[in-house]
């Protein structure tokens, strides 16, 4: 019975939720693709890409906490709303509001915690990830480097976050790696100082135990309109 389990958690919840997040995925980006077709009068074509955003605390063009477009609508808990898009890591997940393990996490998605910011804005967008079984969507992401790309795509927009930081590990009550200013209150030497746009990955360390958490962070770089 206990190898029974082992393998239903290792192997069919992490089939089971890569195929849900998958659906959701294509879902979404369906559903944008139908909203700015500009076939039907409805979207705009031929967006031009913002220019880089090299201070972290200089807005991006268009305007400060707006999105490229229209501002979107706060998602509702538990509803699917984005695409993490990770290049280092193969990696593209849908994010949904909440970090709760039924509606959430267990279902391979990435979960936004409930008052960060959200892509694009002023602050800090901090999410949470399950590194191993149901999906394991951050299971590798310790093998993210300085100067990798994570974007984060959504109805309105593509924001791309660059990595240039780490905290290898840190206690799961750490609330400051995901504070506005995220700066942690266990290892004060791993954080930022003054306010940005910044994006934040926390998951479990080490593999298999839920004891500590590992954090990526990263600092908006580029926005590009739908």
């Amino acid at each position: 019975m206990l190898l029974l389990l082992v393998v239903h958690q290792l192997w069919w919840t992490n089939r089971e939720a890569r195929q849900g997040a998958d659906r959701k995925v294509e879902a979404l980006e369906r559903q944008w693709g139908a909203e700015t077709d500009p076939s039907d009068g409805s979207g705009a074509a031929g967006s031009a890409t913002a220019p880089a955003i090299t201070d972290p605390g200089a807005a991006p063009s268009g305007g400060t906490g707006a999105t490229a477009g229209r501002r979107a609508a706060a998602p509702r808990w538990s509803q699917a709303y984005a695409v993490l898009d990770i290049p280092r890591l193969h990696l593209r997940v849908p994010v949904a509001e909440g970090t709760g393990k039924r509606e959430v996490l267990d279902k391979g998605y990435v979960g936004h915690y409930p008052g960060t910011q959200q892509p694009g804005r002023a602050g800090n967008f901090a999410v949470a990830g399950h590194r191993n079984t149901h999906g394991e969507p951050f299971r590798h992401l310790d093998r993210l480097r300085k100067g990798d790309e994570v974007r984060v795509e959504t109805a309105d927009a593509v924001y791309t976050y660059t990595v240039d930081r780490t905290l290898p590990q840190t206690s799961a009550r750490d609330s400051g790696v995901i504070a506005p200013v995220p700066r942690s209150l266990v290892r004060p030497g791993y954080g930022y100082r003054g306010p940005g746009y910044y994006l934040t990955l926390t998951t479990c360390t080490p593999e298999y135990t839920s004891r500590y958490r590992l954090v990526v962070w990263g600092t908006l770089t580029s926005m590009r309109p739908r």
